[in-house]
């Protein structure tokens, strides 16, 4: 026997608790594989058999077949993977094909098609608690006998068949040959759903047709044509409501904090530049931003909760007529829902859309949705235009119409470009499972939390510290000779770099100092918070100042030259509107010319909605000056 490592590929549709399995098996021996040739992710990781034995096991895409003319890179991906085709992965040596007992006719048919390859298989019969609360009398050892391969009961999300699934990854197992529906004559796609019709008859019989489970009840409110959207409606507002409300008490005591560290550090120093430099800048620098993850944390909390208990499926269902009208499907709308989080995995979900030019759309209009690198910027500038005492359910409110306006241009944009692109020229159908309702997996969810507020942190780190010391170090040089603070910032690199652009922001309502600071935001949009920070000398905040409180007190006394107030209502919506269209993040420009495998897709993406950004500012603040505002 080699003495590498066997490997096992799971292989599953989406929705059928895969990655699931995948963390129950691996834990934290995990890695995403860049295999050559390889765009999408194939995650690998090591376990172990109650043996001893190591085993590599392969989490491969989510997929609902596996056709060799399919459009989508997971399908092709998961069958070359299989077939031994992709460089650097040798051919598994056995595969682990994940199902919902729940939806077991639809899920069988990728199954029987692993089986046809001719490679070893275990069956893992997942979710029978919910199979079996709706009724479904599943006969494992029956579906073990028509198929001809073992299959495994277990509901990974509880880590229960666990034991058992490794027990059954043994050599050898029966092959292809020895299953009965391949000996039979006639279209394969034929004997295959009669098949499983059979099989489903014989081990997995479903209740009464005129007995209705609790999602039957469920859907025919939050899927019927009025009632539906009006919760889909309320959902939505009750989570930009929640993120504002709720995120209020942890986002003062990181605030507080942040300025006794300030002022501690502050105390031990004696005053110069080092002391500057770690106060004003690093401190003042990535505090501002910091203090704004407790909401970014309730937005993927919220996000985990829609996911996990089945509901962000239906929000598909309900938009594909709205999709349809902007030239997509609702294969588009998890992808985008995604990208509100943040747009690089919004952007690589966009392959499981069949159709290339849909998903080169969707690639294209997904920075649109407002991602969590925006919150900063909106939870800044929100309360400057309405307090928190005129109501969080106004602020809730402003906030969704940000959301909204994003949205709804993205669709129009979608709907010209998919126009110009031209049809497919094979059509597609939008085809969507409907997993049942089910309780919050609240593992998934908090180590999806975590992961993402790890990542926010590690961000806040690395990019916007360096911005962050860069800003102080421009702002502090060279050095001026006079005490008056606004001659020392004309003085510095800082305020010579705005002399030069403002001529170029001040159409929009900006000058000079918030040019350089929008600047700084192309590489990552929640710098703006830590520029204007530092920019605006955020520096003499007592230990019981809020340090964001003290940002919009500099922000709101701010003057033009001629002593006119630099943030009026019409500048801030002006910088609003900015933010919501401009592409300002680096990493997504990069994964957009990887997933479409064109840089000149992502540079003309980065073109268009900078320049879109530019205009749609400079319309707000020059009507809305004409008209008094």
């Amino acid at each position: 026997m080699s003495e590498n490592p066997s490997i096992i590929a799971l292989v599953g549709n989406p929705n059928s608790g895969k990655s699931t399995l995948f963390n129950a098996l691996t834990g934290k021996n995990q890695k995403v594989g860049n295999y050559a040739g390889v765009t999408v992710e194939v995650k690998s990781g090591e376990t172990y058999t109650p043996h001893g034995k190591k085993l590599q096991v392969l989490d491969l895409p989510g997929c609902y077949s596996l056709r060799a003319d399919s459009g989508s890179p997971d399908e092709q991906i998961a069958l070359n993977a299989l077939t031994g085709k992709l460089e650097d992965l040798a051919k598994p040596d056995l595969v682990v094909c994940v199902v919902d007992a729940s939806n077991l006719e639809r899920h069988l048919q990728l199954v029987l098609q692993v089986i046809e390859l001719g490679l070893p298989c275990v069956l893992a019969l997942n979710m029978v608690d919910v199979a079996e609360k709706s009724g479904l009398r599943l006969d494992p050892a029956k579906i073990s006998e028509e198929l001809g391969i073992p299959v495994v009961p277990m509901q990974a999300n509880a880590s229960k068949g666990i034991i058992e699934l490794k027990q059954a990854l043994r050599f050898p197992f029966p092959h292809a040959s020895e299953v009965s529906w391949l000996s039979k004559t006639g279209d394969i796609d034929t004997n295959r759903r009669a098949f499983i019709a059979s099989l489903c008859e014989l081990a997995a019989r479903r209740p009464d047709s005129h007995q209705r489970n609790f999602t039957d009840k469920l859907d025919s409110i939050l899927l019927h044509p009025f009632l539906g959207w009006v919760a889909f409606l309320a959902i939505m507002f009750t989570l930009f409501w929640a993120i504002f409300s709720f995120a209020s008490i942890p986002m003062d005591y990181i605030d507080v904090s942040l300025g006794s560290f300030g002022a501690w550090v502050e105390s031990l120093m004696p005053e110069g530049d080092l002391r500057s430099l770690l106060v004003n800048g690093v401190i003042g620098g990535v505090g501002g931003v910091l203090v704004f993850l407790p909401q970014i944390l309730l937005l993927f909390f919220f996000i985990g909760l829609l996911e996990s208990s089945g509901y962000m499926a239906r929000g598909a269902f309900l938009m594909d007529h709205v999709m349809a009208k902007a030239g997509l499907s609702g294969k588009a709308f998890l992808p985008l829902f995604g990208s509100y989080a943040c747009a690089i995995p919004g952007i690589m979900a966009t392959r499981t859309i069949d159709s290339a030019k849909e998903r080169l759309v969707t690639i294209f209009v997904a920075p649109w949705m407002s991602c969590s690198a925006r919150l900063p910027v909106y939870f800044l500038i929100i309360p400057l235009l309405l307090h928190e005492k005129e109501g969080t359910w106004k602020q809730a409110l402003v906030l969704f119409g940000i959301y909204t306006v994003g949205t709804l241009s993205a669709f129009i944009v979608a709907r010209i470009l998919r126009g110009k692109l031209g049809p497919d020229k094979v059509v597609t159908h939008f085809m969507l499972e409907l997993p049942p309702y089910r309780k919050p997996q609240w593992s998934y969810i908090f180590r999806h939390v975590l992961d993402r507020g790890w990542s926010f942190v590690r961000k806040a780190g690395t990019i916007i510290l360096g911005l962050s010391i860069l800003l102080w170090a421009l702002e502090n040089y060279p050095k001026s000779d006079s005490k008056d603070s606004a001659e020392v910032l004309a003085h510095s690199a800082l305020g010579r770099i705005g002399n030069v652009i403002e001529p170029v922001f001040k159409p929009l309502g900006f000058d000079g100092r918030t040019g350089t600071a929008i600047l700084t935001t192309f590489a990552a949009r929640e710098v703006l918070v830590s520029s204007l920070a530092i920019i605006f000398n955020v520096e003499e905040a007592d230990d019981d100042v809020k340090t964001r409180s003290l940002i919009r007190a500099k922000m709101q006394t701010a003057k033009w030259p001629d002593g006119r107030p630099l943030f009026t209502p019409l500048s801030l919506i002006s910088l609003l509107v900015f933010f919501i269209y401009a592409l300002q993040c680096l990493p997504t420009t990069a994964v957009v010319a990887r997933e479409s495998g064109s840089w000149k897709w992502a540079a003309g993406q980065f073109a268009f909605m900078s320049g879109f950004a530019y205009l749609a500012s400079l319309l707000v603040f020059q009507i809305g000056s004409l008209m008094g505002f």
